[in-house]
């Protein structure tokens, strides 16, 4: 077979399939086409999730009408010139607009602001019009239409709608933190508007317009500097942490990046104070000389290497860590709002009192156990205060509701767990056995039974549930609530009904009955983050089990709650029936036994 020269336009199509992933990929390459244009102010428009319209306008330098004709030719560039030794752009291979135009409908509109009129160039498939004179305003406006029309088989491989628009939300998102200075507007028939106003020098503000309020308040900035590789940015407190990675954004010389080795070092810097499963915030920016970075890696330039990738990751680790552990020990302010709700009495007393002079309140069956008693005030949990707890009717759940009443008049020796002796630190139950004694993390065993309750539900009946008197009204980025609605029947059959409330809301109308009072917004975001992390349908039904274990969580007795007597041999004898209560969802022990003869080994009686 001879060999011979492919055509441009095959050229193009191939070097599209490495540039061009999806929609996302091709506003990644305007936008960044725009901010080396000097653009203060960036507008993307969309529809189809980008597969239909995508459409970029900014206020940069603009180009001339000679400029256009080279700018949808391969390898014609005016960023660089003779070496990738000192690349200071975004942009500088050459290949975004002709990799666009090759396999989509691409025109582009420009005008230099000095100029009387702008310029106009439309290419089809590759196809390349003549350039003619058009009416723009000064910068360019760059519009994809019908993204890979001409290579109809890449069509199949793009995700859906909604998830193409998400993907570019988030490219947005990135380069809006990159560059502060700069107004984005993002816009569509397929999204709800999103608008970051310019904030300047203030970066953490920007930051605040996209990771929200509370990262302004629970971010510790960083600043260090080794052999001039300096690291600037913020990170979350440990307190402050997520369901999955993608509040982690790393700059390199202000260019986005998803670096494997960086996101590895932060994991590392987080290792011994993060919980398992859970993945701290941080917005990482590195500087140094380009000679010392490599971007040239990959057509998408979003991978980096480094020539000393050993100094950045201990650079990293480093800074993180000490910053750690000077600012780090105080708690997050989104941890203290989780502390007042639960400290919210749950129930209202009855005009008068029950006999015996304690309050009796009203409780569903299925409602764990709750922590103020009646009386409870703001001087917080003193000595007299918690005295209270033995003279009082908790507001908790009955003992019933774990097991039948003539159980617990059973003699202590015939339960291996044993009989309630005490509570210890308001979180560990010390129960006696026949033999010894068994200490019990009430949180961690209690946790563990309503996750058996809930995964047995997924295979039966629904849930019970217990409808809100006013519904729980939850902000949230407009693809959450669009994931969490796609997957509202699964969740409806866990007890958790849940509609949309306008544009970035959703509305809780009924909660799971067995979780009782709970932290309702913290369950629904970090629901969002986990539908978020597994992406389709078939990854939610794969995962229902720790969808269950999420909200078992939330609904669980908390550490430093206070229990009857009756309550916590309630919870004992529900151990005892539940198999796999030895564990909690986590993999941690749920108690811990010591036989008599070990007791009196450790006084030296044996």
């Amino acid at each position: 077979m001879n060999i011979k020269q492919l055509s441009e336009t095959l050229v193009n199509q191939i070097a599209a399939g490495e540039v061009i992933e999806r929609p996302a990929s091709a506003a990644k390459e305007l936008i960044e086409n725009a901010i080396d244009a000097g653009a203060t102010r960036i507008e993307i428009a969309t529809a189809g999730g980008g597969k239909s319209l995508l459409r970029v306008a900014d206020n940069g330098s603009g180009m001339e009408a000679e400029d256009l004709e080279l700018a949808i030719r391969r390898h014609c560039t005016s960023k660089i010139s003779d070496t990738l030794f000192d690349i200071r752009t975004l942009g500088f291979r050459g290949e975004a607009l002709p990799s666009i135009g090759s396999v989509a409908r691409l025109s582009i509109a420009s005008r230099r602001a000095g100029s009387a009129e702008g310029a106009e160039i439309v290419v089809a498939g590759g196809k390349v019009s003549p350039v003619r004179p058009a009416a723009a305003n000064p910068g360019t406006t760059v519009e994809v239409r019908d993204l890979f029309f001409a290579t109809p088989a890449r069509l199949k491989f793009l995700k859906t709608e909604r998830a193409e628009a998400a993907a570019i939300t988030e490219v947005v998102k990135r380069m809006a933190i990159a560059f502060p200075a700069i107004r984005f507007v993002l816009s569509g028939s397929d999204r709800s508007t999103l608008e970051l106003p310019a904030t300047g020098e203030d970066h953490l503000a920007r930051i605040a317009q996209v990771l929200g309020a509370d990262f302004r308040d629970n971010a510790i900035a960083l600043d260090a500097e080794r052999e001039d590789v300096r690291l600037g940015g913020f990170a979350g407190l440990p307190t402050f942490h997520r369901g999955n990675s993608a509040h982690q954004y790393a700059f390199v010389n202000g260019r986005p990046v998803q670096d494997k080795q960086i996101l590895s070092a932060i994991r590392g810097a987080y290792a011994e104070t993060m919980p398992q499963g859970r993945y701290p915030v941080a917005v990482l920016s590195l500087t140094l000389d380009p000679a010392l970075v490599d971007v040239n890696v990959h057509p998408a330039k979003s991978d980096v290497r480094f020539r000393d990738p050993g100094l950045v990751r201990g650079l990293i680790v480093g800074a993180i860590r000490e910053a750690l552990k000077h600012e780090g020990d105080r708690a997050s302010t989104t941890g203290a709002g989780g502390m007042l709700r639960a400290f919210r009495p749950g129930f209202r007393p009855t005009p008068s009192p029950a006999p015996g002079g304690s309050w009796s309140f009203q409780s569903s069956p299925y409602r764990p156990f709750d922590t103020s008693p009646p009386g409870a005030s703001a001087n917080g949990f003193s000595e007299a205060t918690q005295a209270a707890f033995g003279e009082t009717g908790m507001p908790a759940a009955r003992a019933e509701s774990f097991v039948p009443r003539e159980t617990a008049v059973q003699e202590p020796a015939s339960f291996p767990l044993g009989a309630a002796r005490a509570q210890v630190h308001a979180n560990y139950i010390v129960s006696q056995t026949k033999d010894g004694l068994v200490i019990v993390d009430q949180h961690a065993a209690h946790e563990r039974l309503v996750f058996e309750q809930m995964r047995r539900a997924l295979s039966g009946r629904r849930l019970p549930s217990q409808g809100l008197l006013i519904p729980e009204i939850i902000d949230l980025p407009e693809e959450d609530c669009d994931r969490l609605m796609v997957h509202a029947e699964a969740l409806e059959q866990l007890g958790l009904a849940i509609e949309r409330f306008g544009p970035g809301a959703i509305a809780v109308r009924e909660t799971p009955a067995m979780l009782g009072e709970m932290d309702v917004p913290g369950l629904i975001c970090e629901l969002a983050d986990e539908i978020a992390e597994w992406d389709t349908a078939e990854g939610l039904s794969a995962k229902l089990d720790h969808v269950a274990a999420t909200m078992a969580c939330h609904g669980s007795v908390r550490s430093g709650r206070q229990l009857r007597v009756e309550e916590m041999n309630a919870l004992l004898r529900q151990m005892e029936e539940t198999p796999g209560s030895g564990q909690c969802n986590h993999g941690r022990p749920t108690y811990v036994e010591l036989k008599l003869s070990d007791i009196e080994r450790l006084f030296g009686r044996s």
